[in-house]
């Protein structure tokens, strides 16, 4: 908790000083990670990525770590290279979208005055790079709807000049004493540093004096609101890529250690073409170090798992798979697992169909001073497939091994993508690159829901209220 307090005024500090946010952001997310590193050593573990900032690329490969370099189009640079630069080369030199639109004569001075294209930039140049381009402006974005507005931030949905693509614009507002929320330093930390085709992409980050603007990029949908459109009768083919999606994104964050600590379908965004991306990591966290700290006031009621539910604090990537676990059984059947109203009601629910445990379904349960208090009756566990009759045995099978009492039981997300219910869909979606959308693979593509409406009806209050859970 101190230690949130620290960058918690680290970063207001920064945030109030001329200097540019990426930079200070930057050194924040350096400092922690030196801070988790030092501790990581005391520890015996080896932190990987050390030293990578929140662009990305390492002071190591950066070639350079001179402050003295500010803009491309300033500074005079040695090129004996000289060679025509075209906006494919830019783009890739800078990770750029394809579709971007460069300023007027951006071409020709970059050209000029960058580095050889055979030597790495570093990170201060390319950040300059951007800034000339209009990354971290606030002109650079046109607002058009507001979508909502909660505790800590405002959510426009805008529109980028520089590609003309939708974005989400994610404002939020900087206290004078308290600085930046603990959940928006987080999102921000975490998100500079996850590139998967399956977890939602921050394009931009933009501070005035009163706010910190995050720009995300613009999906119309969430997973609550598709299973609403069709009648929360999906096709089963569809569950099935949406839930290996939803595995591939978490797979790739648990390898980094980071748990999203928040799963439920208002914080999965779905695409026109059916992409499921993560979203919404305000809650999420690095377990890098072996912690006994961690809050048990995580996950929304009714994804979270019994171990969690009973107060515990010691917990790692399992902590996600019981909602993962929920989030397929919801799909399949068109209607939430255990929507319990408190604590008591929810593990009422849970022990009514997985039995209520016993030292053998859950060693150590009998003596645990939480469980003895609310003095559960002796359920006996139902067979899952009674509750879920279009799921195949396959799927059983897998729903059976996420839904597990003890959290080192559960199957990891690693595994779970090779569980045989996912091989219909065959080899080649096992070795797509991170980057890389399921759909890309040639025969995958969603099939018509039997429930879908045939027209397009207006966003409900309803359906606005839960699109905002993601943005907040």
């Amino acid at each position: 908790m101190d230690r949130m307090k620290i960058i918690k005024r680290r970063l207001s500090m920064s945030l109030r000083s001329a200097r540019p946010v990426d930079d200070s952001l930057s050194e924040l997310a350096e400092q922690m990670a030196l801070d988790e590193t030092q501790s990581a050593r005391e520890n015996g573990i080896v932190h990987e990525n050390v030293k990578m900032g929140s662009d990305g690329e390492s002071d190591q490969a950066s070639g350079t770590s001179s402050d003295e370099v500010h803009s491309p189009v300033r500074v005079r640079m040695r090129n004996n290279h000289h060679r025509r630069i075209s906006n494919e080369d830019i783009n890739k030199r800078l990770s750029l979208p394809a579709d971007i639109r460069l300023p007027e004569g951006y071409l020709e001075k970059f050209a000029m005055n960058s580095p050889p294209f055979d030597k790495p930039m570093s990170r201060r140049l390319r950040r300059a790079s951007l800034s000339e381009i209009g990354f971290g402006k606030l002109e650079t974005y046109i607002k058009l709807d507001k979508l909502g507005e909660g505790t800590y931030a405002t959510v426009f949905k805008g529109r980028s000049k520089l590609t003309d693509n939708l974005v989400a614009l994610k404002e939020i507002r900087l206290e004078h004493e308290e600085g930046a929320p603990c959940t928006a330093i987080r999102e921000v930390s975490l998100l500079k540093d996850l590139k998967h085709a399956n977890i939602v992409t921050l394009h931009d980050i933009i501070h005035t004096d009163k706010c910190l603007t995050l720009v995300f990029e613009y999906l119309e949908k969430d997973l609550k609101q598709y299973m609403d459109d069709c009648g929360n009768i999906m096709s089963v083919h569809n569950v099935k890529i949406f839930l290996y999606q939803l595995l591939r994104g978490l797979a790739y964050c648990h390898r980094r250690k980071v748990l999203h600590r928040d799963l439920k379908p208002q914080n999965l965004l779905i695409s026109e073409k059916g992409e499921l991306k993560l979203a919404d990591f305000g809650l999420a966290r690095a377990k890098s170090v072996p912690t006994k700290t961690y809050s048990n006031e995580v996950v929304t009621l009714w994804y979270r798992p019994p171990d969690v539910l009973l107060g515990s604090t010691e917990y790692s990537t399992p902590i996600d798979m019981w909602g993962v676990g929920c989030i397929f059984y919801e799909m399949i059947t068109g209607r939430p697992l255990f929507p319990g109203s408190t604590v008591e009601d929810e593990l009422h629910l849970i022990f009514r169909v997985l039995g209520t445990p016993t030292e053998k379904t859950w060693p150590g349960i009998t003596t645990s001073e939480e469980f003895k208090t609310y003095n559960f009756p002796l359920y006996r566990a139902e067979p899952l497939v009674n509750h879920a009759p279009r799921i195949d045995s396959d799927g059983h099978d897998l729903l059976s091994k996420l839904l597990q009492f003890e959290a080192k039981n559960r199957v990891s997300a690693e595994d779970a993508l090779r569980h045989s219910y996912f091989r219909s869909l065959g080899e080649q979606v096992q070795t797509l690159p991170d980057t890389a959308s399921i759909f890309s693979v040639k025969g995958i593509q969603l099939q018509k829901d039997p429930g879908k409406r045939s027209s397009v009806h207006p966003e409900s209050t309803q359906g606005k209220s839960r699109r905002q859970s993601v943005l907040f």
